[in-house]
């Protein structure tokens, strides 16, 4: 797997430096870095600028690219034992999905379930997250009602977000919580939410439409933290 640009790549070099394979370095180091770097175990490749365009197909990849072990999914039944579990349905995008495990990782979300897909391209998602993708639990299920149906069985109490919700400042957050995002074009569907125990919303100082999603869950997530 392929990760580029100066940031995710430090993040996994500092934190998990055993999942890189080759780096690849399009830049000069200081003498002091680059020799740091080569006691870490692997193996450092210097490339043309050229040839680390291609590899990325023209990507902004600053000099840096790692090929990278291959990121395992996580099982959703072991989400069951959490206490703070992200639903994502019907979620594409691989930027709003990335920038949401970001999110996640930091404001205290134990694991990420992605629903109604039964694939998503991992590596993007990896890059956009920053490396922080490879500390959080993420699951793909198709069926977000069978995986609704086993949380709320599990004893979680489901909250989805929609903007005809009641404020999330207003609400009594209990231990053992979803979020549950939708769509950015569809949001929740009606047969999600009626599975939900709670709709959720973020309260506008100003007559505005919505949020992108990824920033509406980053409120949400921050809101509903223990």
């Amino acid at each position: 797997m392929l990760i580029y640009a100066k940031q995710p790549i430090y993040y996994i070099i500092n934190k998990y430096p055993q999942k890189i394979k080759t780096l690849y370095l399009a830049k000069e180091l200081e003498k002091k870095e680059y020799s740091r770097l080569m006691k870490m175990g692997f193996e450092i490749k210097r490339i043309p600028s050229d040839a680390a365009g291609k590899m990325c197909k023209n990507a902004s990849h600053q000099g840096f690219l790692a090929e990278v072990d291959e990121y395992e999914l996580h099982p959703f039944l072991s989400f069951l034992q959490k206490d703070f579990v992200l639903v994502l349905s019907n979620l594409t995008d691989v930027g709003n999905i990335g920038a949401i495990v970001r999110s996640a990782y930091a404001l205290g979300v134990d694991a990420i379930v992605a629903c109604g897909v039964k694939s998503l391209p991992i590596e993007p998602i990896l890059r956009t997250s920053t490396g922080a993708l490879f500390d959080m639990p993420f699951a793909i299920e198709h069926n977000i009602h069978n995986v609704l149906n086993d949380l709320k069985t599990s004893g979680f109490t489901i909250y989805g977000a929609d903007m005809g919700g009641t404020d999330i400042r207003d609400v009594d957050v209990a231990q053992k919580r979803v979020l549950v995002l939708g769509s950015e074009g569809e949001g929740l569907t009606s047969r999600v939410s009626s599975k939900l125990d709670k709709v959720v919303s973020i309260k506008m100082s100003h007559q505005f439409d919505s949020l992108n999603v990824s920033v509406a869950g980053a409120i949400l997530m921050d809101r509903m933290r223990k």
